[in-house]
């Protein structure tokens, strides 16, 4: 038997903040790299889903259509426990697997969907101003225009890697690339640090100004109000009213091999997460050692979790969508299978989930993980068929 099709589970685009130009550019590299099964996996909204669909109809690949989301549960908050933010006890990433398409969800929860991608992109605007504050105070001689952010730069979410696009994009046009002038007003607003990458690093110089200015301790930072994060409850609640998945994606060891308080144990937390109703877990996987990722990922798959893997693209950095491990490692023969078999009940829930049918999740979230291979084996006929 031959290599399973590859798969790319988590990919963003420019409708939350992508490093691909658009949805285009994104489903092209994809077949340049003969990637076949593609998901789309943007933060706070599905607006993409329809240009996704008809761009993967186009190109004879398999679309999966997701969506991410910043919950914070209160409980591990209150513990002090780090869960998959390394730098926020309680704040959980969570996504959304095999979402309905067309993507329709009812009362309350459209309006809860809505008022937190608004909280979000409240406080990118309210950053945007204290930069402008920022850039006048410091006599710069240009500010931000919020609007002309919108417009050219972005698909409708407004996110911080926007604004220091915005920036670096201004700040060369208005110095007329002069190298050392630009680093010394960056250097200014940044409170003293240098511009550690060259000029034409692009995703390098917006990685630093993001960094310097508009994370916590810069410049321009706006802490989050509560109200941008809904609880962990609350979030699965939406993802399962859109047909979806609620999945726990893994932040996996760093480069030291460190784990988060929640992740360090691997038999504990996956029975808390199957104690906290999931049945599915992801990992993008360029960031973590391949032998660690073989470890989780396989113990975690042994264990009847839905297990699919990603690669984001949601920073200027663009990178193969042909996953791999940290440092380009190729991932292993039973990591690919692992992808494919992931990637299968995700495709073949969705397409249940449109008929009216039942998915892999039962009306209250809850699967039967002793029928994970039924559906693995619709997946693959599906994606075979496509």
């Amino acid at each position: 038997m031959g290599a399973p099709p590859k798969v790319n589970a988590h990919l963003h685009t420019p409708y939350s903040f992508s490093a691909f130009r658009d949805i285009d550019d994104a489903l092209e590299r994809a077949v340049a790299e003969e990637v076949m099964v593609v998901g789309i996996n943007d933060f706070y909204t599905t607006q993409g889903y329809e240009e996704w669909a008809e761009g993967c109809k186009k190109r004879d690949l398999y679309p999966l259509f997701g969506i991410e989301f910043i919950s914070l549960n209160e409980e591990d908050q209150q513990a002090g426990l780090r869960v998959n933010d390394p730098a926020n006890p309680g704040r959980t990433y969570l996504s959304g697997k095999g979402m309905c398409y067309p993507f329709r969800l009812h009362a309350p929860y459209a309006t809860l969907l809505k008022t937190v991608w608004s909280e979000s992109n409240r406080q990118v605007e309210a950053m945007c101003a204290k930069l402008n504050k920022l850039l006048q105070k410091e006599g710069i001689g240009f500010t931000l225009d919020p609007e002309w952010i919108r417009k050219e730069l972005t698909s409708g979410s407004l996110r911080e890697r926007h604004l220091a696009r915005a920036l670096r994009i201004k700040a060369c046009a208005f110095y007329n690339n002069d190298e050392p002038l630009i680093r010394s007003v960056l250097e200014k607003l940044s409170g003293g640090l240098a511009l550690k990458s060259p000029l034409d690093d692009l995703a390098g110089v917006e990685n630093e100004i993001r960094a310097n200015l508009l994370k916590a301790g810069g410049a321009a930072f706006v802490p989050e109000d509560r109200s941008a994060f809904l609880p962990m409850q609350t979030v699965c609640e939406i993802i399962l009213a859109g047909g979806g998945i609620p999945t726990y994606p893994f932040l996996g060891d760093d480069a030291h091999g460190n784990y988060t308080d929640f992740e360090n144990d691997l038999e504990r937390v996956a029975k808390q997460l199957t104690e906290r109703g999931f049945h599915s877990v992801e990992f993008i996987t360029t960031r973590n050692d391949l032998q660690l990722l073989e470890k989780y990922a396989g113990y975690l798959h042994d264990q009847g979790f839905v297990v699919t893997f990603g690669s984001e693209h949601n920073s200027p950095v663009m990178e193969p969508l042909t996953l791999s491990a940290r440092h380009g490692t190729p991932l292993t023969d039973r990591l690919q299978q692992i992808s494919f078999e992931g990637a299968c009940v995700v495709a073949a829930h969705q397409h249940l989930v449109k008929q009216g049918l039942e998915g892999y999740l039962n009306e209250k979230g809850v699967a039967d993980r002793s029928k994970r291979g039924e559906f693995i084996q619709l997946g693959a006929q599906l994606i075979a068929h496509r």
